[in-house]
């Protein structure tokens, strides 16, 4: 099985050049399924602490590196949306974040914001035992015993040490949320109306800006927490 991945064909949320050379790497099994990222090239391409394979596998080896509060030693590691991302040794942190032209981008977050992790949720069944089972974006699953109040659709933040719900967002009218997907990722603002499709399409989504509004498939939208709109703009 091949170790390499052609650039022409990497999902459009992937930060590489595509025509610069013809081969980049290839992600591991893991979180975010296809849409992951190797770790190696946020690494590389995006942050240029290495120049190398060999050289982010040394570096990951010194257990400096955690995502998701997990040190990494694996450079082919998926990366995705909402993911955490910590250098102990610079005393830098970083959220995996879409910017306005759908690319996973890293964007700088304050210590104290780096021990849990936005979720949207995709799925919620009954198991054995009686107990809840909430689906995660990027495949993470949570078992409760009263999960009445979460739905899909809706966000949470996990804390990392012990893998509690420490915030909740519903998925309605007035949420703030952020395109993922199509020509809007990227852009944040609330949520104005959800037209229900009946069949098998899907809901669309009118989404009010400062500046105006606009319209997309249910699926692209994630709710997502005001601190959101301070950390990608920048501010402190």
């Amino acid at each position: 099985m091949t170790k390499h991945q052609k650039r022409l064909s990497v999902p459009k949320s992937w930060p590489v050049e595509r025509k610069t050379e013809t081969f980049t790497v290839k992600a591991d099994a893991g979180p975010h399924g296809e849409e992951g990222v190797p770790l190696v090239i946020l690494l590389r391409d995006v942050l240029g602490y290495v120049d190398s394979k060999k050289e982010a596998r040394y570096a990951l080896n010194q257990g400096s590196v955690l995502v998701n509060g997990d040190a990494v030693s694996d450079e082919q590691r998926p990366i995705g949306m909402f993911d955490i991302i910590a250098f102990t040794e610079r005393g830098e942190h970083y959220r995996v974040f879409p910017d306005e032209g759908g690319r996973l981008a890293l964007t700088p977050i304050d210590a104290d914001a780096a021990d849990a992790k936005l979720g949207k949720i995709t799925g919620k069944q009954q198991v054995t035992g009686g107990d809840t089972q909430l689906s995660l974006h990027d495949g993470q699953t949570l078992q409760l015993e009263d999960a009445s109040e979460y739905a899909a659709k809706d966000s949470i933040v996990v804390d990392f040490e012990n893998d509690e719900i420490v915030a909740h967002f519903p998925y309605e009218e007035g949420a703030l949320v952020t395109a993922v997907r199509g020509s809007h990722a990227g852009e944040i603002g609330e949520v104005a109306d959800i037209a229900v499709t009946h069949g098998s399409g899907s809901n669309t989504v009118t989404v009010e800006q400062d500046d105006g509004s606009y319209d997309t498939v249910e699926e692209y939208v994630v709710v997502i927490d005001e601190n959101f709109t301070a950390s990608t703009g920048g501010e402190d």
